[in-house]
């Protein structure tokens, strides 16, 4: 992270902020290189009936048995999409992919309050359905999928692991960055009443951190300098209770100088700390 980047993103503060959130995106768009000129995109395939079960494929040249590394998008489960016209975000995560020689896949999912807890659930099983049934043919490894999600969509992903276990056995890996995993500690703010509901007591059957800590799937955590105080708290719960469960520290990464958002947005610019840990990651968990 460069010093002046730093200094602009710790000016934006700490909190979700319109001001917070659209200067973030103006900041990291202004440094995003755009999709390689290599890179081959299909958009809009459906993984499921809702007009939101869509999804975006991202290649380079003609890939054959290739790691999957899959992004889950966030916003606060109420909005967000996988792509926005005028806007890299959130095709630079699949672009990064096919530049690595992957196979990129982002999608959306149905959005609270119209659609609770356990629709994140419902809609990763589908995609993921979808995922084993086609993405060979695009040059994947269904053996090899590595799930991404931010913020809300790491909270899809938890979920999906906690929750649907036996389905998501044989997913090479997860990465969380900057997720709610346990709800029975999370912050009561109007984003978790739209998706777990108005009564606080209700929320407890979807906290995920157990099943993360039962889950034999790989896992990769981050949490930023700049994140609100309820997702370093999270983090703490991560590291606290994943070393008393396993004797082991976890793979957690602090990202020094990012906020919640420039992680994921920081992919494909001039600042590349994210793209290092993530292949990190994925180059371990698909041999």
């Amino acid at each position: 992270m460069t010093p002046d980047l730093r200094a602009k993103l710790e000016a934006l503060g700490h909190d979700l902020t319109p001001d917070m959130l659209g200067g973030t995106q103006k900041l990291m768009a202004e440094r995003n290189k755009g999709l390689a000129s290599e890179t081959q995109v299909t958009r809009d395939l459906a993984y499921g009936p809702d007009e939101r079960h869509r999804l975006d494929v991202f290649t380079q040249g003609t890939p054959k048995g290739a790691p999957v590394l899959v992004y889950v998008h966030g916003g606060g489960f109420v909005m967000g999409d996988k792509h926005t016209e005028g806007s890299p975000f959130y095709s630079n995560v699949g672009d990064f992919a096919a530049r690595m020689g992957w196979v990129g896949v982002t999608m959306t999912y149905r959005l609270a309050p119209a659609h609770k807890f356990p629709s994140g659930v419902e809609d990763m099983r589908l995609f993921v359905d979808w995922l084993r049934e086609n993405i060979a043919a695009h040059g994947g490894d269904a053996g090899k999928i590595v799930l991404m999600g931010q913020s809300a969509g790491a909270a899809h992903v938890a979920n999906y692991l906690a929750h649907a276990r036996d389905h998501a056995a044989g997913i090479a890996g997860a990465v969380f960055m900057s997720g709610i995993y346990d709800t029975f500690t999370a912050e009561d703010n109007p984003f978790g009443r739209a998706y777990y509901g108005d009564d606080r007591k209700g929320w407890g059957p979807a906290s995920a951190l157990a099943g993360l800590l039962a889950s034999p799937v790989p896992m990769q955590f981050s949490v930023a300098e700049f994140d609100p105080d309820d997702f370093h708290r999270q983090a703490a719960q991560v590291v606290t209770q994943w070393t008393a469960t396993k004797g082991r520290l976890p793979e957690m990464h602090y990202l020094s100088g990012h906020n919640h958002l420039a992680p994921g947005l920081s992919i494909g610019s001039d600042q590349t700390e994210t793209e290092r840990m993530v292949a990190g990651f994925v180059r371990r968990v698909t041999g």
